[in-house]
């Protein structure tokens, strides 16, 4: 569950500080990634169950290591939190960005953008699991950035309620899809497209938009792709790579509505749309 208490409360001490300074400076190189895994483990046991208070991609945050892998890699390794992607990423905030974070988990994405983007960004971070909403909106409210809205919900192609599966072992892989053996519990939670969610509130452009939603980008962009008017279509758009989910060709969709494919990671690709469509 997630804890209330002040920030600093939680802050690192001793062998545990110790750790994390170490996991932090390991490279990028495989064995220094093997033993940087090693280290956070045993981190973890001396935590018993506790989050820590630090600072990460740029912002205050409380950080709960477990049954999150985004949230480990936030804590321990945040220089192997989508660096790529992130750099792509931070080369196109300008003032007055405007950016929508579709599962946002606990903020990496939305923070490190907030942190960057200036006291004119617009930024909307979209979370549908309750405790991790709360941790989202726990995170926003230790940084003074000021231009950040989080709203718990799931995007998906039609408004109304639509059931979440969650996955014990990694709260990050929650998905509207069944993605896996490990879902354990499901919930309802309330739903809104992506054209209706960008018009609630308010945009007339939209600079970037990421989706973590395990597979279910087709299910959100078919439609959004469909109807969206070409001055409300992002410029840049961030996903997981679910090809093996889809039902649709989404690069395809994606193509014909001007976007390219600029980069694919082992885990996600980046489109930009390059010209009208």
């Amino acid at each position: 569950m997630s804890d209330s208490r002040p920030y600093g409360a939680y802050a690192p001490s001793g062998l545990v500080q110790w750790l994390l300074a170490r996991t932090r400076a390991m490279s990028s190189e495989w064995p220094a990634r093997r033993f940087s895994f090693l280290l956070r483990n045993v981190a973890i046991r001396l935590l018993k169950g506790q989050p820590l208070d630090v600072e990460a991609l740029g912002a205050k945050m409380r950080i709960y290591p477990y049954r999150n892998v985004c949230e480990k890699k936030i804590l321990f390794t945040p220089q192997f939190f989508d660096p790529q992607e992130r750099a792509v990423l931070e080369s196109r905030i300008k003032e007055g960005f405007t950016f929508v974070d579709i599962g946002a988990n606990v903020g990496g994405y939305t923070l490190f953008v907030a942190a960057r983007a200036g006291n004119k960004a617009k930024i909307v971070a979209i979370e549908p699991q309750p405790d991790i909403f709360d941790r989202l909106t726990y995170n926003i409210s230790q940084n003074p950035f000021g231009t950040v809205k989080a709203i718990a919900c799931a995007i998906a192609d039609k408004a109304g309620e639509l059931t979440l599966f969650l996955d014990p072992n990694n709260k990050g892989e929650s998905s509207v899809k069944i993605v896996g053996p490990n879902q354990s519990e499901a919930i309802r939670v309330p739903a809104i497209p992506l054209l209706d969610l960008i018009r609630q509130e308010g945009f007339s452009h939209v600079d970037a938009v990421k989706l973590d939603v395990e597979g279910a980008e087709d299910l959100i962009l078919d439609p959004f792709l469909r109807d969206a008017p070409a001055e409300l279509l992002p410029s840049l758009l961030l996903m997981e790579n679910g090809r093996g989910q889809w039902q649709i060709d989404l690069q395809k969709r994606l193509e014909q509505r001007g976007y390219k494919l600029i980069l694919q990671t082992r885990m996600n690709l980046v489109f930009e749309r390059v010209k009208a469509a």
